[in-house]
């Protein structure tokens, strides 16, 4: 994959050497935040219109996608010492405990919670509440409208998570940014 994303970065006029590989079990420091790679469970495939030439109309004609690898969720330390696990797109998995939790120790939980591709929110309740246990949660990935007016619509996936998780959990809304401490919690923009 560095090499497939090096040559999409140089045909849009930025430097393939970005592209950077990171293996299961590996971590890369990049400009003072470390990521480290953990597994997820999901297919993983990319779609044609991303493989150049005839292949990827092949493929799309054929209504194929390119498989391109395990699936991946991450594990980013800030400088400020904070722990994050961004889940990727996953389902409940052991990592999410023995790595994420027990290993890293992670404080905030950016988790998908839309169910079908993912763990839906009663599965996303569980991975929070019993394997990770973090300080905060940011609710991601929902498939719904979830908000109005910055505001929780009730009986939502996102409302039925919200309930469930026994920690605060964050909703990311366009044009605000949040701030975490090194323990997870929300220092601004919540």
């Amino acid at each position: 994959m560095p090499r497939f994303f090096g040559n999409k970065l140089k045909a849009l006029g930025g430097d393939a050497k970005n592209s950077q590989l990171v293996r299961f079990g590996a971590s890369r420091i990049v400009g003072g935040i470390t990521l480290t790679t953990v597994p997820a469970a999901h297919s993983n495939g990319v779609n044609p219109a991303m493989l150049d030439g005839g292949l990827g109309a092949l493929m799309k004609e054929a209504g194929l996608t390119a498989y391109v690898g395990p699936p991946t969720g991450y594990v980013v330390t800030f400088s400020n010492g904070l722990v994050a696990y961004l889940s990727g797109d996953t389902g409940v998995t052991a990592e999410q405990e023995t790595v994420v939790a027990r290993q890293y120790g992670a404080e905030l939980v950016v988790l998908n919670i839309g169910g079908t591709f993912t763990t839906g929110p009663k599965e996303a309740a569980f991975v929070v509440n019993e394997l990770i246990k973090p300080t905060s949660v940011i609710a991601s990935h929902a498939n719904e409208v979830a908000t109005k007016d910055g505001e929780v619509i009730k009986g939502t996936k996102t409302d039925t998570f919200m309930q469930a998780a026994t920690m605060p959990v964050h909703l990311p809304l366009s044009g605000k940014t949040m701030s975490f401490d090194s323990g997870g919690n929300c220092s601004a923009g919540c």
